[in-house]
């Protein structure tokens, strides 16, 4: 049973809590991870967190990849997604859980976490990623044995042994983290027939980023 706290006003509406994602009214986008990935019918699934992020140049080439961490990622700032995302400050992200069939579609304009929120989870990275994130030159082209060689040579000026699993690197600069500000969020739930459900909830003009308040609509299939 679900229970959640709304303030409402004519068709707007603004969730303040749930505890199920059972229902299309009582689905915050806010909080649409904590539920989900909780419910034991997500346990097939290799990567729940995983999500394709799209993203477009100023001059509306788009692109798109598969990445994690909700509407927070990880990345190089050198990399060819957030090149896109100076570019062009908008992203949609995509979550698909086939075993559930659903899915979540999110809109919405980024920002770069503090230079702190970065840190904090690149130390909470397994040495080896910390490693990679420094070797990499991501996007760009490399030889065939290039990264090793860089990787080798990160070790040697890090004292990192061959074999080792625990270290402290320090956060690269062009290194860190972009947040996805939704305007739009769809919630989608597969039917019999192809007559999905589909809600969207669509970001009031003026509200806060803090405590949102969201309009929400249903969709044809």
């Amino acid at each position: 049973m679900s229970t959640v706290e709304v303030a409402e006003t004519d068709d707007t509406i603004q969730v303040r809590s749930h505890v199920q994602y059972d229902t299309p009214t009582h689905i915050s986008p806010d909080n649409l991870h904590s539920s989900p990935l909780e419910q034991p019918a997500m346990q097939p699934s290799v990567e729940p967190d995983a999500m394709s992020l799209s993203t477009a140049t100023a001059s509306g080439i788009p692109s798109s990849r598969m990445t994690k961490r909700g509407f927070v990622f990880y990345t190089n700032y050198t990399s060819r997604k957030s090149h896109e995302l100076d570019e062009n400050p908008n992203a949609a992200l995509l979550f698909f859980w086939k075993e559930m069939s659903r899915q979540v579609r999110v809109v919405g304009r980024v920002e770069r976490v503090s230079k702190e929120e970065s840190e904090e989870y690149f130390q909470s990275r397994p040495l080896g990623s910390q490693l990679g994130a420094l070797a990499s030159k991501q996007s760009t082209v490399i030889g065939e044995n290039d990264l090793q060689e860089r990787l080798d040579k990160l070790k040697r000026l890090h004292g990192v042994s061959e074999g080792a699993r625990e270290g402290k690197i320090p956060l690269p600069d062009f290194w860190g983290g972009w947040r996805v500000i939704p305007s739009e969020v769809e919630f989608w739930l597969g039917k019999p027939s192809r007559l999905h459900d589909r809600v969207r909830y669509l970001r009031v003009e003026g509200s806060c980023d803090e405590e949102p308040k969201w309009k929400i609509e249903r969709l044809s299939p």
